[in-house]
């Protein structure tokens, strides 16, 4: 499985679209994919991914092997 550096550089190359991990870590769990819990995270998800970026991390996701 690709790292958050790996997925957010892919993102940039092929967007030119910078993105927080709190969007990696979300568009992970709405795919049903494993995401562990930040040790100093309060809140449920306090950053959701916003919905233009979405296809853009599912897209480098996508060319890294983690989604069919």
């Amino acid at each position: 499985m690709a790292t958050y550096v790996e997925i957010r550089e892919c993102v940039r190359a092929r967007h030119g679209r910078y993105v927080k991990d709190c969007w990696i870590a979300h568009v992970k769990d709405l795919n049903g994919l494993p995401v562990s819990r930040s040790p100093n995270r309060m809140s449920p998800r306090g950053n959701p991914c916003p919905d233009e970026v979405r296809p853009m991390i599912e897209d480098a996701m996508r060319h890294l092997g983690m989604l069919p």
